[in-house]
């Protein structure tokens, strides 16, 4: 007889296995785009990420590192693969728990398994487990090292824990499970907080089990006492206790005078006594459910306890250390992700509801030299009642959100929205293209790996109709439907012969795919795809994919009369959908030869002059420039200073420390001046007779608090204002060319002043601090910012850098009007780019390069298009053709394709006289377009920004070959644009105007 058990846990690593073994082979080998780069910098040195937090992963992937054995460019890699095991471990107890479910659904007792029964559970667990493994979303998240591979961890040992716990005989045992499942709930606490969705679906396990005659109301009720276990944690313990303790904090230090720290202590005094109390009575009174109770709030507090590291690493100022949570109150801010701003869940406004009033909320305290004082109060804003809604959808009063919003919904511009379209809205856009588009990429196919790509349906599946860059791209998967059609054969199987089960993978399955969609409230466009949020309901679709073996071992068997035939067929039936997946996903999930995540960031650095001070505009450029500091040590005099939070006392005041190898930045603006709640907005307000001020002085009004910047609005507050947009900086000529700062040849663009004027009509206080720092730097170090930070900046100081690769430097130079190009140190540039840059892998066509990558490969080609036009302005036929070629060598189309820099490369190519390549590059992006163009034509969609590019490309191209006599090409380009455009297309385009 075969021994269940003993099966059953060798099955389960041997799945554990195979799926960590694929992770690995696939693993990235350095830090991936987006929060990877900083993740793995703050596990390196334990240093302070971005709210909320994740202390316990940080230690975890601390840990991955030292098998690096000091090897720092390993470091990255040994994370990711972190990733790979917790991925690894979610598999293997998704296993365990398909096969829990079918003891469950074919009534087996402990030690009454057939070998039937056995064969068809471990072919049911196999292929549910191996299914989830290669899908699309959870094999994303598994090669990085991001919070998602250990939160899927947790919330599979969580699911795992409460289905042994159903078969559980013993109370105590019970108990003690009860208590472990607490602690695994406590410290995922520490990774993700979506582990916690999962509470009101665990309710009914233990409602099930409790009550052996379940009803409806029980259920509901169940289900709302789970609801209420993830609020007391999700609301009260996680961010209520601090917030309990900072209130008290707050006024044992400033109404009774205590020192700081006091009112914590008596809190903790309180809290803790209360809880052991609470424990002892509950042993000797014999009361053994307050007793389970109280003992499981003792563990999810022990796990949440990692959070004590997010603390004590902020007071030890490490370099990243956001949001500087040193105190209980910054600590409460930090928990609850008050920078993110507010989303409206039940009630809220329309996106065309009139801001009618703002009221002071809750006070804002500091930590004061004595006590703590109150700075700001939050503000609460109040908009016109009669355009507010109960689920309000479309509420972002952001105007890009309001364009999308009016587009997604055909409103003209001044038509009011009614409940209808918001409905509308959540239906199309948060319930269909947020999750059900997701869904259907993980189990019926994805078309491509571009923005807002459709999930394949039946009609394209052997369908011809795809152009050639869709085939071609390696996101183009394709499942035949298989995983979803053997999940619903599962749906439907447990729904009819095991319905309480059934209840629960239901609920597991909404309340992490369509509640988590309705309580995240997307806004109408996010920065990349987030896919990987809804995880959780594909693992429980993948438990249905497992019950699909059982269904069609049942019916084979009701046919052969035996059921280990029939579970050996109907595994070896199923097993082509976890096959399927896996070869159809591995070459757009293999990230081995990718480093351009790292290169592009080292190439920015390497764009700067030594000691340097380097803007970004946010998160993704800014990650893995912390990656290649904090880790590999590269290029740490350079200070990086991320634009969207220097409008932050807190980051300021890190800035004004020397950091690595990095002095501190030069402020003449003190702590007072730009803490919370003084000078965050200041308001430009042009006053009569007055066309500039200098800038130095306006900073000495700022800094004394003079009473010539008052302004008092309301007839209660009082801020600070800007009198003149103008604000005028003198430059020490001769100071700055001894210094040899100015490049030669632009010794005639010199200027004595520099107006650094604000584009709006307010200054925030970013802006300002960016101000003062340039003044008080006084050419001193060299300052420079990156495309995003210039595209966000509101001064208008375009006109006085100068480009020296990725970056843009701040000079006492003055574009001409008359120039086609950036201002440019041809000589340094062309050194960076064509010694000091890194291209590794990106010439490899075998290697999968997503949207990220194609982004910042495009960034690359721009700079490059830049400094070969600024060498041939200067006539420097020869450099200008090196660096063109060089940018065909290192980024060649058949590894990645040619975009619009590319398109824009066409005419110098032809100015150097090589118009093979030119020829070449309108080729390729002329056949793509036109391909894109026919297929949307064909498909009736939208035309979108790639669409909206390719027209340009083609119009942009017509006109050139005219220009060099390729009449017959551009002849055939130009029809192929009367027959996408009409005839009554001429020629022209917006690109030759750029």
């Amino acid at each position: 007889m075969i021994d269940y058990k003993k099966v059953n846990n060798l099955i389960g690593w041997l799945v554990f296995i195979v799926s960590t073994l694929a992770y690995v082979l696939t693993v990235e080998q350095t830090a991936s785009f987006w929060d990877p780069g900083e993740f793995i910098a703050v596990s390196y040195k334990l240093q302070v990420p971005h709210p909320p937090g994740a202390p316990f992963f940080l230690l975890i992937y601390r840990m991955f590192a030292f098998f690096a054995f000091g090897d720092v460019l390993s470091v990255a890699y040994w994370m990711n693969v972190g990733s790979a095991v917790f991925s690894g471990l979610t598999i293997l107890f998704l296993f365990w728990s398909i096969t829990l479910f079918g003891r469950k659904l074919f009534s087996i007792k402990n030690g009454e398994e057939s070998k039937g029964q056995t064969i068809t559970l471990m072919g049911a667990g196999i292929v549910g487990s191996l299914a989830y493994a290669f899908t699309d979303s959870f094999w994303f998240s598994a090669v990085e090292a991001e919070v998602y591979a250990m939160s899927s961890f947790f919330t599979a040992i969580v699911i795992w824990a409460f289905l042994k716990w159903d078969v559980i005989e013993d109370s105590k045992d019970e108990n003690r499970w009860m208590i472990f499942i607490a602690y695994l709930v406590g410290l995922s606490i520490g990774v993700h907080l979506l582990n916690l969705v999962t509470l009101p679906a665990l309710a009914l396990v233990y409602y099930f089990k409790k009550y052996p005659n379940p009803n409806l109301k029980g259920g509901i009720i169940a289900l709302a006492l789970g609801g209420v276990a993830l609020i007391i944690i999700n609301n009260i313990i996680i961010p209520g206790l601090p917030s309990l303790a900072g209130s008290m904090e707050i006024f044992f230090v400033n109404s009774i005078g205590l020192p700081f720290g006091s009112g914590i202590i008596v809190f903790s005094a309180l809290f803790l006594g209360s809880l052991i109390y609470g424990i002892l009575y509950s042993i000797k009174k014999q009361k053994v459910v307050l007793n389970t109770i109280l003992l499981s709030l003792t563990f999810v507090l022990m796990g949440y306890g990692s959070y004590a590291l997010i603390v004590i690493r902020a007071n030890q100022d490490p370099v990243i250390n956001e949001n500087a949570p040193k105190d209980i109150i910054s600590y409460v801010s930090y928990l609850k992700r008050e920078q993110y701003g507010y989303r409206p869940l039940l009630h809220g406004q329309y996106f065309d509801a009139e801001l009618i009033d703002q009221k002071e909320g809750a006070p804002i305290y500091l930590k004061g030299k004595d006590k703590y004082e109150i700075v700001d109060y939050s503000t609460v804003n109040e908009y016109d009642p009669e355009r507010s809604t109960i689920l309000p959808r479309i509420y972002s009063t952001q105007e890009r959100h309001k364009q999308i919003y009016r587009s997604k919904l055909g409103l003209r511009e001044g038509e009011k929205p009614t409940f209808s379209d918001n409905i509308y809205f959540m239906f199309s856009h948060q319930l269909n293209h947020m999750y059900w588009r997701y869904f259907m990429w993980n189990f019926s196919g994805r078309e491509s790996d571009f923005s807002d790509a459709p999930w394949l349906g039946i009609s394209d599946f052997f369908s011809e109709k795809f152009p050639d860059y869709i085939k071609e791209n390696k996101a183009h998967n394709n499942y035949l439907m298989l995983p979803l059609i053997l999940g619903l054969i599962g749906f439907l199987f447990q729904a009819k012969v095991d319905p309480k089960s059934f209840y629960i993978t239901v609920m597991l399955f909404l309340m992490m795919g369509v509640v988590l969609v309705l309580y995240l409230n997307s806004p109408p466009i996010e920065p990349r795809e987030r896919d990987y949020i809804y995880v959780g309901s594909f693992y429980a679709f993948a438990i249905w994919i497992g019950i699909g073996v059982m269904a069609l071992a049942h019916l084979i068997g009701k046919l052969s009369k035996n059921l280990a035939i029939a579970g050996i067929v109907a595994t070896l039936l199923a097993f082509p959908v976890p096959i399927i997946l896996a070869s159809q996903n591995w070459d757009d999930h293999n990230r081995q030869g990718r480093y351009f995540s790292v290169d592009s960031a080292r190439n920015f650095l390497a764009s700067c002059a030594p000691n340097a001070i380097l803007f970004t505009g946010g998160d993704n450029d800014t990650f893995p420039l912390w990656y290649v500091q904090e880790v590999e040590g590269f290029r740490t005099d350079v200070r990086v200073v991320v634009l969207s939070y220097f409008d932050t006392d807190w980051y300021v005041e890190q800035m004004a420390r020397p950091v690595n190898e990095s002095e501190p930045l030069p402020f003449s603006l003190e702590y007072r001046n730009y803490r919370k709640g003084t000078n965050d907005v200041l308001y430009v307000m042009d006053r009569q007779n007055l066309e500039a001020i200098s800038a130095s002085e306006y900073l000495k009004l700022l800094k004394n608090e003079s009473d010539l910047l008052k302004l008092t609005t309301g007839g209660k507050s009082t801020y600070n204002m800007v009198p003149s947009r103008n604000l005028i900086l003198d430059v020490d000529l001769e100071k700055v060319y001894n210094q040899g700062l100015i490049p030669e040849g632009m010794e005639d663009l010199m200027v004595e002043q520099m107006n650094l004027k604000v584009k709006g009509n307010y200054l925030t206080k970013g802006n300002l601090m960016l101000i003062d720092l340039i003044v008080s730097n006084n050419w001193e170090r060299p300052i420079y910012f990156n495309n995003t930070s210039m595209a966000t900046i509101s001064l208008d100081i375009e006109k006085y850098v100068v480009m020296e690769g990725l970056t843009y430097r701040l000079l006492p130079v003055q574009k001409p009007q008359n120039m086609r190009s950036e201002l440019v140190h041809t000589d340094v540039a062309y050194k960076n780019i064509m010694e000091d840059f890194a291209f590794r892998g990106m010439d490899n066509p075998n290697n999968y390069f997503d949207d990220e990558f194609r982004r910042f490969t495009s960034n690359h080609r721009s700079a490059i298009n830049a400094v070969a036009i600024a060498l041939l302005d200067e006539y420097d036929m020869e450099r200008a053709a090196n660096i063109l070629k060089y940018s065909l060598e290192v980024m060649p189309d058949k590894a990645v394709p040619y975009d619009l820099a590319s398109g824009q490369m066409v005419p110098l190519l032809f100015e150097i006289g090589e118009d093979d390549l030119a020829l070449d590059i309108v080729d390729k992006i002329s056949n793509k377009s036109v391909q894109m163009l026919e297929f949307y034509t064909q498909e009736d969609r939208d035309f979108d920004r790639e669409a909206m590019i390719s027209i340009e490309m083609l119009k942009f191209f017509v006109p050139l070959l005219e220009e060099r006599g390729y009449t017959e090409l551009s002849e055939k380009l130009k029809n192929g644009l009367r027959n996408i455009l009409g005839p009554g297309y001429q020629g022209g385009s917006l690109l030759d105007r750029m």
